[in-house]
């Protein structure tokens, strides 16, 4: 199923960790072309699409309240419960992130300072095919209401009429989400980007999604939209030496597989023999899924590197910068100052990749496809933006004068020297 790569040269490395992923080149003109007809013909547009893409075929998008509490309703008590439990867990972590609001006194009568406020508007993206994933729907929603954003807008597809899957209404209604718009796909990103008669216009877009998902969130930036990060396909890379389970490596490796087709999954281990173990796990564990054909897709894109020197360990995961990592060994406690690049960390060998994607309490919507070079998770502060404010004295202002006058005339911009000496 899977050749292990042995001891494989660093000038290899950057073909190795490339993500599977369409040609930015083959989704662009449907994108244009989805994102021009919604400007120019708004609702009509998203209904021809909704219903080409998803076969959807209601004639509005907007989910009324009875609707809503109804689905909701249809929640069994077990599954509510359980949403609830990890709500809570969400809640206290996200409710613990510090805040930016902070003050300084310059010098004497110069003050400066900075306030966060809320985005007015933002709008939630939750996958809802062949794994509606209501669990996003908490990581996102809920610190958006902890950051007290007042309008929270959630966008989900639904086929032929109107329905969500009851978990996901529920969870909305349990978070704080203001309004459900029964519509997916590249079309919602448009619609949240551009707004249409029925759909306000959104200031930031969360959520993670496929790559037309991901391709529209990129191209409503040129709309002054907003979006958490270049999200794409999931993956992880789990880490594994001599003392870790190859049956944990497997089934982890597995949880990202079932995802979807596009998902990555890597394996980073010091020796052949645990490679062996875990392929031979994952044949067998792989036959007992719901969802083996998809895994099995997504498998025929997994890497299996070998690595025996610690160091090149380090720098491989580094280089990859995994969405999730996945660090199995009993000394994973000791490597963690090493790692620089990852979104999320799952450290030894009781903590899988499944507890962060539903209930440990941390965020599960990640940076991928390398990233987490340069973006984190979402967390509260990302639904707010920060306002920085100085007041300055007339003594203030005439003991910093020279400074201001001297820099902005060395720039030839005179008039901002004279907004200074007019006030003196």
């Amino acid at each position: 199923m899977i050749t292990p790569l042995v001891n494989p040269e660093r000038k290899t490395w950057e073909d190795i960790c490339t993500r599977p992923a369409i040609k930015a080149d083959e989704l662009k003109p449907f994108i244009e072309e989805l994102f021009s007809e919604v400007a120019k013909k708004g609702d009509e547009a998203l209904l021809y699409y909704a219903n080409k893409i998803d076969g959807y075929q209601g004639d509005t998008f907007a989910l009324d309240a009875k609707a809503w509490e109804d689905m909701a309703s249809a929640c069994p008590a077990d599954l509510k419960q359980a949403i609830e439990t990890a709500a809570k867990n969400i809640v206290k972590f996200h409710e613990g992130q510090p805040s930016l609001n902070y003050k300084s006194d310059i010098a004497d009568g110069i003050s400066c300072w900075q306030e966060e406020r809320p985005i007015p508007s933002v709008a939630l993206y939750i996958p809802g095919g062949s794994a509606p994933l209501f669990s996003t729907v908490l990581m996102l929603a809920i610190p958006a209401a902890i950051a007290k954003v007042p309008e929270i807008n959630l966008f989900t597809p639904a086929r032929k009429a109107q329905e969500i899957h009851p978990a996901i209404a529920f969870a909305a209604k349990l978070a704080g989400v203001k309004r459900i718009f029964t519509l997916g796909g590249a079309q919602a990103i448009a619609a949240a980007s551009l707004g249409t008669q029925s759909i306000p216009k959104c200031f930031k877009i969360f959520g993670p999604g496929n790559q037309y998902v991901t391709a529209a969130k990129q191209y409503s930036q040129q709309f002054g939209t907003a979006i958490d990060m270049p999200a794409g396909p999931s993956e992880v890379l789990v880490w594994a030496d001599a003392s870790s389970n190859p049956a944990y490596a497997a089934a982890d490796l597995l949880s990202q597989a079932e995802h979807g087709a596009d998902s990555q999954c890597v394996l980073l281990c010091d020796s052949q023999d645990f490679a062996k173990h875990c392929l031979t796990e994952l044949e067998g564990q792989l036959q007992q899924l719901s969802r083996m054909d998809i895994a099995e897709k997504s498998l025929a894109n997994a890497r299996f590197v070998v690595l025996e020197d610690l160091q090149a360990q380090k720098d491989f995961v580094n280089a990859y910068a995994p969405e999730h990592l996945v660090i199995l060994s009993e000394q994973a406690d000791a490597l963690l100052h090493d790692i620089f690049n990852a979104g999320s960390v799952f450290v030894g060998p009781y903590s899988p990749e499944s507890a962060g994607d539903y209930a440990s309490g941390t965020n599960h919507t990640l940076p991928t496809a390398g990233f987490a070079k340069a973006f984190s998770g979402v967390s509260t502060l990302d639904f707010k933006k920060r306002i920085t404010f100085q007041k300055l004295s007339k003594a203030g202002l005439e003991n910093l004068a020279t400074t201001i006058t001297t820099m902005a005339e060395a720039e030839g911009l005179d008039a901002h020297a004279n907004a200074v000496r007019i006030r003196s």
